[in-house]
């Protein structure tokens, strides 16, 4: 089956027409991103939120602001948001916002405007290479490379460092040549199975063949030399959600390499425990994942059985550092095609709504609470990690789980004794913030976009679509023994939103940022 239409109802469109240039669009997407963030971190938790049907009415730095809004907690917006001047509604821009939220949070930031102006730029020159730029045939990489405007409640989503970022943008549709180096046998750095990576090319004897990305070359500027040596361009790859994610078809295998940029709110950098950890993940989950595919048939996910770097230092064994995972074409069953959770957020197939829904929360949601209470273990399910395998009939048959380095394991529940202090540091979360994590990857960032999408502006049927979630995460509830924290997320208590503003706007490590308590649809 092809993918579903990734058209966004609730989002400006990809493609640009005659009367709306990128940048007015840029602009629009910028702006609702913004003003997301202030009702989740600004104005919400000051009680300065108010329902005023059909508007939304918020208060940022004493202004008033109104929007119309459907979609419950993923605050998707009808129309031009306004500000009250004079006792006049005027149509709000992002520079406007911008200065609101610098006057309304303490402390100074003097990035903040200028990653934000960064943001609607580089939406805007994604919109106009799109034009001219053809998208995979492949239907699961097309979803990976429809993210247009990113994290719908991130200040600054799109916004990266470095030059020449567009010729590497998934969002652009780019392919491009990896770089192929050879690594001298006595200063190879290796773990697990990579043995796919000696196919994507030729080393000399004496040297194993080490794929690169070419703007990480560009960023590293290794020093070639005996030990490390440049052997040209290789196969073609192509990028996927992520950016620094490729998959490479001639090895039907993803790579996760090293990228030295700031991505939303991280440099996307492979530590060399995160090498490790990824590997130990596999060879541990591996039966944990065949177990609960016993009790929840439709349960998938993409191992990282190996990687390879070069060991010239900790800058170049990171730096370098490329981590092999499973295609999710070979996860999958036969008749099922693979799509981005994220991209089903923008447009999803709804002939029989609550059917596609019932079978989408049995399959991404279940599984999730099983690995955590039954096993430990902490998955993280938002968007860009969870890949829904559709049936010949559009509906979800199969749930795709990866990314190891989000994957965290229960402090307590498992042996870890032998592993490197910081290879297991790296690898565990003690329960509450673990829980957290959980609660809201699956129902914060995920099921609610799908919800919203799914629902459109029928509030009537996304509280239909939320009683069916309640009713199957009950259902799984009563399997486990009715856990306290599920039995008081049934009950009502506040769903944790990550604060991604305040984490920007307090320039600090994505690992620091904190929650703010949001309304809960499932009491």
């Amino acid at each position: 089956m092809h993918a579903p239409a990734l058209d966004a109802p609730s989002a400006p469109a990809d493609e640009t027409t005659d009367e709306t240039t990128a940048e007015e669009t840029a602009e629009e997407a910028t702006l609702a991103a913004l003003l997301r963030c202030c009702v989740r971190e600004v104005a919400g938790p000051r009680g300065l939120v108010w329902p005023a049907p059909p508007y939304l009415l918020l208060r940022v730095a004493g202004t008033l602001l109104r929007v119309r809004t459907h979609g419950g907690a993923a605050l998707r917006f009808d129309g031009r948001p306004e500000r009250l001047e004079e006792g006049a509604w005027r149509p709000l821009t992002t520079d406007e916002l911008v200065r609101l939220v610098e006057g309304d949070l303490h402390g100074a930031n003097g990035e903040f405007a200028a990653q934000v102006a960064a943001s609607r730029e580089a939406v805007a020159a994604i919109l106009r290479a799109r034009r001219d730029a053809v998208p995979p045939a492949d239907p699961w990489l097309a979803s990976e490379q429809s993210l247009v405007y990113g994290h719908p409640f991130h200040p600054s989503p799109k916004a990266r460092g470095g030059d020449g970022w567009l010729r590497y943008a998934p969002e652009a549709h780019a392919e491009f040549p990896v770089r192929l180096l050879g690594v001298r046998e006595d200063v190879l750095a290796e773990g697990g199975d990579a043995a796919v990576l000696d196919t994507m090319g030729a080393a000399p004897p004496g040297y194993r063949l080490l794929p690169a990305h070419p703007w990480q070359l560009e960023l590293l500027r290794p020093a070639f030399g005996a030990e490390l040596i440049d052997l040209g361009p290789g196969p073609l790859v192509l990028p996927t959600s992520s950016v620094r994610t490729v998959y490479a078809p001639g090895a039907e295998a993803c790579l996760k390499f090293s990228l030295d940029v700031r991505i939303t709110n991280c440099v996307r950098k492979n530590a060399w425990y995160e090498l490790a950890g990824a590997v130990e993940l596999t060879s541990r989950l591996g039966p944990i994942l065949k177990e609960v595919a016993n009790r929840h048939p439709a349960t998938r996910w993409l191992p990282e059985p190996g990687y390879r770097s070069a060991a010239l230092g900790t800058r170049l064994h990171e730096g370098l550092g490329v981590i092999v995972r499973q295609s999710p074409w070979t996860a999958c069953s036969p008749g099922v095609t693979p799509v981005l959770a994220a991209a089903l957020a923008l447009g999803a197939p709804v002939k029989d709504p609550l059917a596609w829904w019932r079978a989408y929360v049995a399959a991404v949601a279940l599984p999730v609470l099983e690995l955590y209470f039954s096993y430990g273990v902490v998955l993280e399910p938002h968007l860009q990690n969870v890949l829904v395998g559709l049936d010949a009939d559009g509906l979800p048959a199969e749930a795709v789980f990866r990314d190891l380095e989000g994957t965290k394991l229960v402090a307590g529940r498992h042996d870890l004794a032998g592993l490197h202090p910081e290879v297991a540091a790296a690898l565990t979360y003690d329960a509450e913030r673990g829980w957290a994590r959980v609660v809201y990857c699956l129902l914060v960032n995920h099921l609610t976009e799908i919800a919203a999408t799914v629902a459109g502006a029928d509030d009537g049927l996304l509280r239909e679509l939320w009683r069916i979630a309640r009713d199957l995460l009950a259902g799984q509830a009563d399997e486990l023994g009715r856990p306290l924290p599920l039995s008081d997320l049934l009950a009502g208590a506040p769903l944790p939103a990550k604060a991604n503003l305040g984490v920007r706007w307090a320039r600090a490590a994505d690992r620091a940022a904190g929650y703010v308590p949001i309304a809960n649809p499932l009491a």
